[in-house]
C-alpha cells in the first residue's frame, strides 16, 4: 500500500490519474463513494487510491496539492467503512490508513478491484446502468449500456440483435463468396468452407437462431445488400472527406469534397483503402508486399488496420457515419463510440469489442490483426516506415474515437535541419518528435505525447513542462484540460539583421491574452439579443435562462469561450465551461467548431441544427 507522501508527490507531478483520486477534507459524500464504485468495477485496473485531505490550489499554473486536516479521523474511517458495506449491492472492503503530512492528518484509502463474479458494483435502490461507475482516465463515469457487457458475459451484443424486417433475400451472395475466398487463403482446411449459406450465416451469428430467416445487425452489416442497409440502417455508412489544407474550415460549400460509402463491410474496407490510396501523392504509398524498413510511404496494412479498427469497434447504435478525413498533412478516422479500454491501456494486449460478430469475421479473414494487437501493429508498421506513430483520442462525452495518421516522414532531412535550430537546448528524441507534431497539428497534450513517445504519464508531463519553460510551447488550460500550442520560439518574429542565437532560458511566454472587448462583441448583436443579455441579473441563478441566451448567440455564429464569458459578464471561463458549455454539448444543444481537435487553440461553439 502506498504512502500519503508518495501519492502527494504523484499528484503534484501529474495531477489525478487513472489510479489516484484526490478529495478535500470533509465528510464521506457521494463523490467519494462514486470513486470507490469506479475503482471496484474497472476491468484490469486492479483498483486505485483515494487520498482524502488533499486540497488543490487552482491559482497555480501547474496542479499543486497540499494537505488539509481531516479532523475526526476515527469517525471518518467508520463512516467510510459503513458506507462501503451498505451503499452498494455487494459490500466493498477498502484498506484505510491515517497518516500525518506536514503535521496534518490525511487518509489514504486503497480500493481493490472486485472479482468478475461480483461485478458490477452499483448503488442500491438505483437502476442499472447508471447506478454503476467506471474509472476512465482521471475521472469517474456513470456506466452506459455498452459498459455492462464487460460485466455480464452472457449478455448479447448489439450486433447480435435481430432485425425482424429483414430476410435471407437481403443477403448479397457475392459477398459470401468473397468471405469464403478470403477465409480459404488464411485457412484452406476450415470446415466452415463446406457449409451451406444458411449454415454459414448461422455459424457466424448473422442469422436469428430461432427463425433461421431474419438477419442480425452484424449479418446485415457484413453481408447485406446496399438496398437493405439503406432501408434498415440509413445513417450507417462511411464518408471519405478530402479537406484542402490542414484545418477544418468553416465554409460549408467550399471546404471539402466527400464520397459516402455503404454496403457490406468487407467491401467497404477495400473501397475506403483504395479511395485514400488513390488520393495520396503518387509514389507516396507502397504496396503491402513491397514494404521495407526504409519506406517513406504510408504502409497499406497500417491504413487498412486503422480503417478496420473503426468499422469493427464503432457503436452501431449511433445514427452517424464513420468519417475518414484526408488533410494535406494527415488522415483522421473518426468513428462513433468511445474506446471500451481506457486511453492509458490502448495498445496493450487484450481486446474489448462492442461487436464480436463483426470482429470475428475480420479476424477470420485476416483483415484485422490478432485480437488486441491492431494498435500495436499500426505503431510497428509506421515505425518501420519511419513515419510518426499514430495517435488516438477517446472522447466519452462525445461518444467518439479518433485515430490520426501523420503523412509525414519522421524525422526527414528537412525536419532534422529544422530541429538543428534547437540543438543547444539539449532536447531528447521524444521532445524532438513532440515538436514535429506541434508544428504539424498546432497542438499537443499529455495523452498524444505519451502515444508518440511511449513515455509514461509522469515523464510526459515533465518533458512537456521543460519545453514550455524553454519557450518552445505555450500552455493552455489547467489540470486535466492542459494542452500546449507552439510557443514563441516555434513562431519567432521574422529576423531583421544578424539575429541573436536562441537563449537557453528564455522568458516564459504570455499565458493571459487580452480578453475580447465587450463593446466590440455587443456591436454586432441585434437589439433583441442585447435585450436578452441585459435581462440577465448580475448574479443570475436561473441556469436555463443563461443556457437559452448562449444557444441564441451560438445560433448566429460560432463563439469562443472567452467571447461568451465576456458577453455574460462572468470573470471565470472555467465556470462558464463547466456549468453551461459542457452540459449543452453533452445534451446535444451545442457542438465544437473543431471537433477533430477538442483542445484547438481557436475552439468555438455553435448550435446543433436539427
Amino acid at each position: 500500500m502506498r504512502t500519503a507522501k508518495e501519492l502527494f508527490d504523484e499528484l503534484n507531478a501529474q495531477d489525478e490519474s487513472t489510479e489516484v483520486e484526490a478529495k478535500g477534507a470533509g465528510p464521506i459524500n457521494r463523490s467519494i463513494m462514486e470513486s470507490v464504485c469506479a475503482f471496484s468495477n474497472e476491468p484490469d485496473l486492479g483498483g486505485g487510491y483515494i487520498l482524502i485531505g488533499a486540497a488543490k490550489d487552482d491559482t497555480r499554473l501547474f496542479p499543486y496539492y497540499t494537505a488539509e486536516d481531516i479532523g475526526d479521523a476515527d469517525k471518518l474511517q467508520s463512516d467510510l467503512a459503513t458506507n462501503c458495506n451498505t451503499a452498494f449491492i455487494v459490500p466493498v472492503r477498502p484498506r484505510i490508513a491515517v497518516e500525518m503530512v506536514n503535521g496534518l492528518k490525511v487518509m489514504v484509502v486503497r480500493v481493490d478491484e472486485v472479482s468478475p463474479a461480483q461485478k458490477p458494483v452499483y448503488f442500491k435502490h438505483e437502476t442499472l446502468p447508471h447506478a454503476a461507475y467506471r474509472r476512465i482516465g482521471p475521472t469517474d463515469h456513470r456506466c452506459e449500456e455498452d459498459d455492462l457487457r464487460l460485466f455480464y458475459a452472457d449478455t448479447d451484443s448489439y450486433d447480435r440483435a435481430v432485425l425482424k424486417r429483414t430476410s435471407l433475400a437481403d443477403i448479397d451472395p457475392g459477398v459470401l463468396d468473397t468471405y469464403r475466398s478470403l477465409l480459404a487463403r488464411v485457412n484452406p482446411a476450415s470446415e466452415v468452407l463446406t457449409y451451406s449459406d444458411i449454415d454459414l450465416l448461422m455459424a457466424l451469428g448473422c442469422l436469428d437462431v430461432k427463425t433461421r430467416e431474419h438477419l442480425t445487425v452484424g449479418g446485415l452489416l457484413l453481408f447485406g445488400s446496399y438496398a437493405a442497409q439503406r432501408r434498415e440502417l440509413p445513417m450507417v455508412r462511411a464518408d471519405y472527406i478530402r479537406v484542402p489544407g490542414t484545418e477544418w474550415v468553416a465554409d460549408p460549400d467550399n471546404r471539402f469534397r466527400t464520397v459516402d460509402m455503404r454496403g457490406p463491410l468487407i467491401k467497404v474496407v477495400f473501397r475506403l483503402v483504395e479511395a485514400v490510396h488513390a488520393d495520396l501523392p503518387k509514389g507516396f504509398m507502397l504496396e503491402e508486399g513491397q514494404l521495407q524498413a526504409d519506406s517513406t510511404g504510408l504502409p497499406v496494412k497500417a491504413l487498412r488496420e486503422a480503417i478496420v479498427n473503426a468499422l469493427m469497434h464503432r457503436s452501431y447504435r449511433e445514427n452517424s457515419p464513420i468519417q475518414v478525413i484526408r488533410y494535406d498533412n494527415r488522415i483522421e478516422i473518426r468513428n462513433p463510440g468511445y474506446s471500451l479500454k481506457s486511453e492509458d491501456h490502448l495498445g496493450s494486449p487484450g481486446s474489448q469489442t462492442r461487436n464480436p460478430v463483426i470482429a470475428a469475421v475480420f479476424h477470420d479473414t485476416n483483415l484485422a490483426e490478432t485480437k488486441g494487437s491492431g494498435i500495436r501493429a499500426m505503431r510497428r508498421l509506421l515505425e518501420q516506415a519511419h513515419l510518426a506513430p499514430p495517435t488516438f483520442e477517446s472522447d466519452r462525452a462525445q461518444n467518439l474515437f479518433t485515430t490520426r495518421l501523420l503523412l509525414h516522414h519522421f524525422l526527414s532531412p528537412d525536419d532534422l535541419k529544422w530541429l538543428m535550430r534547437f540543438d543547444h537546448l539539449g532536447l531528447n528524441d521524444n521532445q524532438k518528435q513532440g515538436l514535429i507534431m506541434v508544428r504539424e497539428l498546432e497542438a499537443i497534450d499529455n495523452s498524444a505525447y505519451r502515444q508518440l513517445s511511449d513515455a509514461d504519464t509522469l515523464r510526459a508531463s515533465q518533458e512537456l513542462r521543460q519545453m514550455r519553460e524553454l519557450g518552445l510551447l505555450e500552455q493552455k488550460g489547467k489540470g486535466r484540460a492542459t494542452y500546449y500550442v507552439p510557443g514563441r520560439l516555434l513562431n519567432p518574429e521574422p529576423p531583421t539583421t544578424n539575429p541573436e542565437p536562441l537563449a537557453a532560458n528564455p522568458e516564459p511566454p504570455l499565458t493571459n491574452p487580452v480578453p475580447p472587448s465587450d463593446n466590440a462583441l455587443r456591436a454586432e448583436l441585434s437589439p433583441k439579443i442585447l435585450g436578452s443579455l441585459d435581462g440577465l441579473k448580475q448574479r443570475e441563478s436561473d441556469k436555463a435562462k443563461i443556457s437559452a441566451v448562449i444557444e441564441t448567440l451560438c445560433s448566429r455564429r460560432a463563439y469562443t469561450l472567452a467571447e461568451l464569458t465576456t458577453l455574460l459578464k462572468r470573470k471565470d471561463e472555467n465556470y462558464v465551461s463547466r456549468n453551461f458549455i459542457k452540459p449543452m454539448i453533452e445534451g446535444g444543444r451545442l457542438k465544437y467548431l473543431f471537433p477533430e481537435v477538442i483542445n484547438h487553440p481557436e475552439q468555438a461553439y455553435e448550435v446543433v441544427r436539427q
